[in-house]
């Protein structure tokens, strides 16, 4: 019986015990961040809160940001780091810089220089030599030859006003009449080798060799062999490349920089070696509708043959000078939304970020107007690899 009552008191024991457990004060779940705490995403460090979440972008759960010194726009790097991103510093310092516009080109084929061969007689092609577009033409070289009887009534009555004049030497009248057939040979294309030829040989022949008057690249070819043309018809065109002309977009905000004469640096994409200057030749009255831009031309002078039509390239317009200046490459300022900054070099090891005012820029160099001063030493190569460097490591853009 007593054993029984022990047992019993036990179990009320047990029973008061649970229901405290149940019904009092619970462990606090508030894992609220503690001031100056940051969480971060592992996948985009771009994302930073300042408490606990998921990332809005790949919903993975937010960590806690291990760097103290996120506020802080220093990297440190080791030696290996910095030769792994080829970080190069220069020292800067004031000096002349000449600003200029950056203007996208592109060289086409010159019209002026365009020759197109046409038949002078109508007959029929009954030979043709050059049967591919491309290739190079030089002057003198034959093209084609046609069949035309009229070429041979033609030489006919030439070789009768040449027996005239041996007949009949004092008389001037046959010397005329052999000039003005001699004229017309040379009207319907005969050369001048040719009319001696037919001299010699006194023989008359329908056929007449067309030879090329200039040399070219042959651009375009309308005929083949066994077809009968008109007088006129176009035949083939040449394309000289001697003489490229240069066209150039200009924004209307930089039309008023422009003028007859003025002088462009040309460089060619993918020819670092090539540099020419040219002189502006052709301003177009209208803009193009469909870019709102304005065509400008040039004439590039090609004598060596080392450029080609449908080449990209850049040209510069001189817009002005600065006496002194604090002149960076171009690769040395990070520009974005925030503004521009550069990365300066404040320790053996150490880059410290600023923000800087920027001014007139050309191809290669811009000028900064404030935030650094002379003698400091910024970095000129690499510095997109720290900007990168610093949004992995802080999780935050400067």
């Amino acid at each position: 019986m007593r054993f029984k009552r022990l047992n019993i008191m036990w179990i009320c024991l047990l029973a008061v015990s649970l229901l405290f457990a149940c019904t009092g004060p619970k462990p606090s779940a508030d894992h609220s961040s503690h001031a100056g705490e940051k969480y971060t995403c592992p996948m985009h460090p771009q994302i930073v809160q300042d408490k606990p979440g998921t990332c809005p972008i790949c919903k993975m759960d937010l960590v806690l940001s291990t760097d103290k010194s996120s506020d802080s726009a220093s990297l440190m790097l080791s030696e290996s780091q910095m030769q792994l991103a080829n970080i190069k510093t220069i020292r800067v310092g004031e000096g002349s810089f000449s600003s200029s516009k950056v203007l996208n080109g592109r060289l086409i084929t010159n019209p002026e220089h365009t020759e197109v061969v046409s038949s002078r007689v109508a007959g029929r092609v009954e030979r043709l030599f050059i049967r591919e577009t491309g290739r190079k033409v030089s002057a003198g070289e034959a093209i084609l030859q046609i069949y035309s009887e009229q070429l041979q009534v033609l030489q006919q009555d030439y070789l009768l006003q040449l027996k005239q004049v041996a007949a009949f030497p004092g008389e001037k009248v046959y010397q005329s009449l052999r000039e003005a057939a001699q004229n017309k040979l040379k009207l319907f294309g005969y050369s001048n080798a040719q009319i001696k030829a037919l001299e010699r040989s006194s023989k008359v022949s329908p056929i007449l060799t067309v030879y090329a008057s200039s040399s070219g690249v042959v651009n375009e070819i309308n005929v083949s062999e066994g077809q009968y043309v008109s007088e006129g018809s176009p035949l083939l065109r040449l394309e000289n490349f001697n003489r490229l002309w240069l066209e150039a977009d200009v924004y209307p905000s930089e039309i008023e920089q422009v003028r007859l004469g003025s002088i462009l640096t040309i460089t060619i994409n993918g020819m670092p070696e090539f540099s020419a200057n040219a002189r502006v030749d052709f301003i177009s009255p209208a803009l193009n509708p469909s870019t709102q831009r304005l065509n400008i031309r040039a004439v590039v002078n090609n004598a060596e043959g080392k450029l080609q039509p449908g080449m990209q390239a850049i040209a510069l317009l001189s817009t002005g000078s600065v006496s002194k200046a604090v002149s960076l490459p171009l690769q040395a300022v990070i520009r974005d939304e925030n503004g521009a900054h550069v990365w300066i070099k404040t320790s053996d090891h150490t880059f410290t970020s600023r923000k800087v005012t920027t001014g007139p820029e050309d191809q290669s160099q811009i000028v900064v107007i404030s935030g650094i001063k002379n003698g400091e030493e910024v970095v000129s190569s690499g510095a997109y690899l720290l900007h990168s460097e610093y949004v992995l490591k802080k999780g935050i853009t400067l």
